[in-house]
């Protein structure tokens, strides 16, 4: 009985992945467009950011295509097929569980910040 539970969520994982990624390029919205001397700005500001995802997790995906929409350039580290990302995600942030954004401040302390609507907020207040 395990071994056909597994196999069916193996089966739906891998009927639903390619969808979900289509959706996801299919309903991304426009990035905002900035001059290019604000543009530089965000983006020295979005180094300091890092975001820890799941390439088809649904509230990953929620968070990529706000930051397309801000048109924000901030590094995505894929927690599910990289084991040192997946390390340093549990040992920064005390658990594997996604998405989670790494905020580094000027002296180099992070902040880890998890929950979709959250990451999503904190983006829109920085940067919208």
């Amino acid at each position: 009985m395990k071994w056909f539970v597994r196999m069916f969520f193996k089966t739906l994982r891998l009927i639903l992945t390619p969808i979900m990624l289509l959706w996801e390029v299919l309903s991304t919205p426009k990035g905002i467009v900035r001059q290019p001397e604000l543009q530089q700005k965000i983006d020295l500001q979005s180094q300091q950011l890092a975001l820890y995802q799941f390439k088809t997790c649904p509230f990953c995906i929620k968070v990529r295509k706000e930051m397309r929409r801000l048109s924000l350039n901030i590094e995505l580290r894929d927690a599910q097929k990289d084991p040192q990302h997946r390390e340093a995600l549990l040992q920064g942030g005390g658990k594997v569980k996604t998405p989670c954004l790494r905020i580094t401040d000027e002296q180099g302390k992070s902040q880890w910040m998890y929950e979709s609507a959250d990451i999503i907020q904190y983006l829109q207040k920085r940067f919208a």
